[in-house]
């Protein structure tokens, strides 16, 4: 079984498709990425648009322009460049390379510490774009907007492919990023070093409409004149991604600050929009290290308001006290519903399906339910399968911060520790460098807050990449499993194996928690050890959605006998004691709360929730081994197609549990 995202929440990502996406990602080798050219003096004169072709420019395009902060005035000379691809830089601006000179005197060590110290891409090479152009450049001059290329455009998951199997792009990203590289095959060295210098080049966009998969953030490296570009806190030009439908092709936009004369510095704010002076020396970690060791890592649970903006966020509107719903005994209930799964295998004799909305006595919807305000004034009788502000469960950075009424600012035992790169980035980047310096295990996993299937979820021991990706979606970042509980596989080794439990909340005020006895299990396809980070199917579980990937099915009673002969000091009622206690230690602290920092007790919500989880290795203080659960997400709605295909009764289960509240026989225990 799979989760559907949770409630959307703001990206910081730049969406370039606010109508339409292109059908594939663009190609990941060498575009149309240019040096510019030797000074030539100023730009000729270029031929006014059309109005009616400025006006569909702008009706398209307007919206991303606008968000981007790219004034009017460039709009009209930019389509003519879009339209014509004039990549007229070269006409204005040059590279230069700044060469260390050896000097003796103070003056001079304090000019190559400054230059050491300097943001600069590259290595041990330092470069530099000036204006070139004898005129020097205006700002009000509406030709000056620039188009800059992209070298390389791709997704993290397949950058390492790409680099080996790419004719010549690891050698042009090994001369943009003053790697030392010779050969024609690529080395997995080579590779290697790309991997880790392409998070002090890389920029990022991501597509607004297409699959979840289409979806996930695009990262690219503009070509090596905008990768020369320097930072500045006060710079002198802005740049932002621009996806151009016509041509389906991404650029990025140049455009000026201010004026400037012959021979300054072109350059860019790397922290782009950050005004926190401790946020923007954490973004600046890349280019700029920092010491961060004076900074507490201390993350104690968000204050009331941080909860309130979630809930206005995600516009629910919590609903008003109503008396707890009854029905006469024998009542049949009409279900409407628009998740198939329920409409195929729910039977039972008390529930029957209604194509209209307006009559019925349950709603079991697909989709996350936004005014409770309402149903609550016009139809309070009326059951559905979800509870207000369930997304402190179900949604990851909530998850880490409920969890922390239960473990105190660290977390609980049950829960990996976590960070919110968002609220939490200087807590996150000092508890790194502590765990550094105390030679400790290093390995994060970052994941956005609301996805599922393990879409852009990427595993490093590389405080780089975890910085950057702060400026894609929202993400979590949470130490990585690096000592897992593995299970051996006949025909593979010791893998990674993860849970998925069922569990039913049948009220709030009071807590009602069930869980379903029969569990589902998913294994790597390949034996974990702590290298091969982007190894999906050594490091991941889930391998169900790729019809080209191996999927290993173990029914939960097999399971249980296997794994106890392999850990035979390890009764697996033990484990799962310790298991179930971690869900209501959780669910007692998702319901401590009043709403907005609780779950609301709506007397009409039922719900069914995946929780998916580990076990860990850990010592214990009389130094014995135990395994640990390790919850790694909650999930609302999930994919039931296992749980039905092996188990027939399942929705007959879930129902006459939820919504008749006769237990009996249907394959659940009690919790709370």
């Amino acid at each position: 079984m799979e989760a559907e995202p949770g409630p959307e929440r703001r990206p910081r990502t730049p969406d370039l498709t606010p109508e339409r996406a292109p059908p594939s990602e663009p190609a990941p080798s060498c575009e149309r990425a240019r040096e510019p050219e030797p000074a030539r003096g100023p730009s000729p004169g270029r031929p006014e648009e059309g109005a009616q072709a400025l006006a569909e420019f702008a009706a398209l395009h307007g919206p991303a322009l606008r968000a981007s902060g790219v004034p009017e005035l460039y709009w009209g000379p930019l389509l003519h460049k879009l339209e014509h691809e004039v990549f007229d830089a070269g006409e204005m601006f040059g590279i230069v390379q700044v060469e260390e000179v050896e000097e003796n005197g103070s003056e001079a060590e304090e000019a190559r510490e400054a230059r050491r110290k300097r943001p600069n891409p590259g290595g041990d090479l330092c470069y530099r774009v000036i204006v070139t152009n004898e005129m020097g450049l205006r700002a009000a001059d509406p030709s000056s907007i620039f188009l800059i290329d992209h070298a390389w455009t791709y997704r993290v998951e397949h950058a390492r492919q790409q680099l080996q199997q790419t004719p010549g792009l690891l050698h042009r990203m090994a001369n943009l990023m003053g790697i030392e590289f010779h050969g024609e095959v690529p080395s997995t060295e080579a590779v290697d070093l790309a991997l880790g210098e392409m998070w002090t080049f890389n920029q990022t966009y991501r597509l607004a409409q297409g699959t979840a998969e289409e979806k996930v953030p695009v990262w690219y490296i503009m070509d090596e004149f905008g990768s020369r570009i320097q930072h500045s806190d006060t710079p002198s030009f802005a740049t932002a991604p621009f996806f151009y439908m016509p041509q389906q092709v991404a650029y990025t936009l140049l455009w000026p600050l201010r004026d400037l004369d012959t021979g300054e510095e072109v350059t860019r704010d790397f922290a782009y929009g950050e005004t926190d002076p401790l946020i923007r020396k954490c973004m600046l970690l890349p280019w700029v290290p920092a010491n961060m060791l004076d900074i507490s890592s201390s993350t104690p649970e968000p204050p009331e308001e941080y909860y309130k903006a979630i809930l206005d966020e995600n516009k629910e509107r919590l609903p008003l006290a109503i008396s707890i719903p009854t029905y006469p005994q024998d009542h049949v209930f009409k279900v409407y519903s628009d998740v198939q799964q329920v409409h195929d295998h729910l039977t039972h004799p008390r529930f029957t399906f209604t194509s209209s909305e307006a009559e019925a006595d349950i709603l079991y919807s697909f989709s996350h339910f936004k005014d409770y305000r309402r149903l609550s004034e016009e139809r309070p009788q009326v059951l559905v399968n979800q509870f207000p502000c369930e997304n402190l469960l179900t949604v990851k950075d909530c998850l880490a911060s409920i969890a922390r009424r239960v473990g105190g600012p660290e977390g609980p035992p049950w829960l990996p520790r976590t960070f919110n790169l968002r609220t939490e980035l200087p807590q996150f980047v000092s508890y790194f460098q502590q765990r550094e310096g105390r030679g400790e295990d290093n390995h994060w996993i970052c994941k956005p807050w609301n996805l599922a299937r393990s879409l852009d979820t990427h595993i490093t021991k590389d405080l780089r990449s975890i910085i950057r990706q702060r400026e894609s979606v929202p993400k979590v970042v949470s130490k990585y499993i690096e000592s897992p509980v593995l299970f051996h596989r006949e025909d593979v080794g010791l893998v990674k194996f993860d849970v998925r439990y069922v569990v039913l909340l049948r009220s709030v005020l009071p807590l009602r928690l069930l869980v379903y006895d029969v569990f589902w299990l998913r294994f790597s396809n390949r034996p974990f050890a702590l290298n091969d980070l982007d190894d999906y199917e050594k490091h991941f579980t889930v391998m169900n959605y790729d019809p080209e990937v191996a999927l290993k099915q173990v029914h939960y009673d097999e399971f249980i006998p296997e794994f106890e002969k392999q850990y035979p000091e390890f009764p697996w009622k033990d484990v799962q004691a310790d298991i179930f206690q971690a869900f209501k230690e959780l669910f007692e602290a998702a319901c401590a709360k009043p709403a907005p920092q609780g779950l609301w007790p709506y007397p009409s919500s039922r719900a069914l929730y995946a929780v998916d989880l580990m076990l860990k290795w850990e010592e214990h203080p009389n130094g014995k081994r135990i395994m640990q659960p390790q919850i790694l997400e909650v999930n609302f709605n999930p994919d039931c197609e296992r749980a039905c295909k092996y188990h027939p009764t399942f929705f007959n289960d879930i129902f006459s549990t939820l919504f008749l509240d006769e237990p009996s026989g249907c394959h659940v225990t009690f919790l709370l």
